[in-house]
């Protein structure tokens, strides 16, 4: 119920024009949320990589309303890949296609990501396309697929509550398209998703085998220790090295244990999100898990 309620109010628009300009706002984001310029963005990519930790850019922004904002976004983050150049030379940056005008047009959207990986692949960078609502699912994953076998430097995400994930999972690994595996964090029914968190765990954890044994560099994106100590027995029993895949977290959740990947030999990245639309995406992080909740309120309390 909690998790419900709280997605539910990811999509509440008056209390997200309220919060997003409140002066308040950078109490309750900063333990998620890099800042609200790519210049933070690029000082806490600068951090990281100094602890031997790797850093994914995503300027905060879905569901644009013109084609405009759509140019803008696109916009920011060739700036954002031009000037990681020079200061963190490990980092990607992460996009959602709704950001970019799927909604609008999947033409100017196409237009938008290929301008883009035209900049990202002059300066060597890839770009990771991420998963929004199933609705979009299929479109998010062509595109992915034909901008990887047009540029190469495309990583796709797959979501592992959906029905559908081990066939895409089955598909983009015979098309050699690095995939980027995630649990999900959008509300969705029970004809599309599992809804319970044992059935997500489980295809989880299925797909990691699969991506570990047949995938093109995955990422294996999960806080769950459960899960990671399985991916991890699983890579020394088949004797996979650990510069064929990577561990990846988010921004500010577990900072403890990436610290721990890093000195241990493993590669990690954070998922690193800035930027003034940032309440969608903060409402997500508390809904999959309550601990962030418990983590927020004390730092309310604190004052």
């Amino acid at each position: 119920m909690l998790r419900t309620g709280l997605l539910y109010l990811a999509r509440h628009q008056s209390l997200r024009r309220w919060l997003e300009t409140a002066p308040s706002a950078g109490r309750l984001t900063s333990r998620f949320v890099a800042g609200l310029t790519l210049d933070d963005a690029l000082a806490a990519a600068e951090r990281l990589e100094r602890e031997g930790i790797l850093a994914s850019l995503d300027h905060l922004g879905e569901s644009v309303t013109s084609l405009d904002e759509a140019a803008a976004a696109r916009d920011e983050y060739i700036e954002a890949i031009e000037r990681l150049s020079g200061r963190s030379p490990r980092s990607t940056v992460s996009i959602k296609l709704t950001q970019f005008g799927l909604h609008l047009s999947e033409e100017a959207c196409r237009a938008n990501v290929d301008r883009l990986m035209r900049a990202a692949t002059r300066l060597g960078r890839m770009v990771e396309i991420d998963m929004e609502s199933s609705e979009y699912t299929e479109r998010i994953l062509q595109i992915s697929s034909d901008m990887h076998a047009s540029y190469g430097n495309v990583r796709a995400v797959v979501q592992a509550y959906l029905h559908r994930s081990e066939k895409d999972v089955e598909r983009l690994c015979g098309l050699r398209v690095p995939v980027r595996l995630c649990k999900g964090a959008y509300q969705e029914p029970a004809t599309v998703a599992f809804q319970r968190k044992r059935d997500v765990d489980a295809n989880y954890v299925r797909l990691v085998k699969i991506l570990l044994e047949r995938g093109t560099y995955p990422g294996l994106a999960t806080h769950d220790e459960k899960i990671i100590r399985e991916a991890r027995r699983f890579t020394r029993e088949r004797a996979i090295p650990p510069d064929r895949y990577e561990f990846q977290m988010l921004y500010g959740i577990r900072r403890d244990l990436a610290r721990a990947f890093a000195a241990g030999g493993y590669r990690i990245r954070l998922y690193v999100p800035y930027g003034k639309a940032w309440y969608p995406y903060f409402m997500r992080r508390l809904a999959e898990r309550p601990a962030n909740l418990l983590f927020l309120a004390r730092n309310v309390l604190k004052g």
